[in-house]
């Protein structure tokens, strides 16, 4: 019953993920200086609050599945981990940094450092859900690795 509850909790912490994201996008869109970062700004929100919808879905799936592992806890210890990396899962996170930002390159370097360190907690969460969601939790991944390259070039812009 642990492996259930570690399952559906390393989705709750995909949401806070998703929810810091576009709260710190939203809060960029009101601050940056250059219309180009603010119009991407406002795009990668409203992606971030599609990416909410869509781990909402898989929490509702996660129910009864329980990842197979070596030992007890195995995976949970491992997302657990991975999160403690990734300041986005605190919830409040996304605004608060974003009102530190002094500058549109900061903001772009922030964002990129938050959407590759996504990339790696949502690579580890494919470990964890069950066979058929994976393909969703794959296209989460690219849909991020969009982001990171649209932020990538907006670096070079700026």
């Amino acid at each position: 019953m642990g492996d259930i509850f570690a399952g559906s909790e390393i989705v709750e912490l995909g949401i806070q993920i998703e929810k810091n994201g576009r709260d710190f996008y939203n809060a960029l869109v009101n601050i940056s200086k250059s219309p180009k970062a603010a119009d991407i700004f406002k795009y990668l929100a409203k992606e971030e609050e599609k990416h909410i919808k869509v781990f909402e879905g898989l929490l509702s799936k996660l129910d009864q599945y329980e990842p197979p592992e070596a030992y007890p806890g195995e995976y949970f210890a491992y997302m657990k981990a991975l999160a403690g990396e990734h300041i986005f899962t605190k919830e409040g996170q996304g605004t608060l940094i974003a009102r530190q930002i002094t500058s549109d390159r900061v903001a772009v370097e922030t964002g990129i450092g938050f959407e590759q360190d996504s990339i790696v907690f949502y690579a580890g969460m494919k470990r964890i859900v069950p066979d058929y969601n994976r393909e969703t939790v794959e296209a989460l991944i690219a849909q991020e690795e969009s982001h990171l390259r649209q932020l990538l070039e907006l670096k070079r812009q700026i």
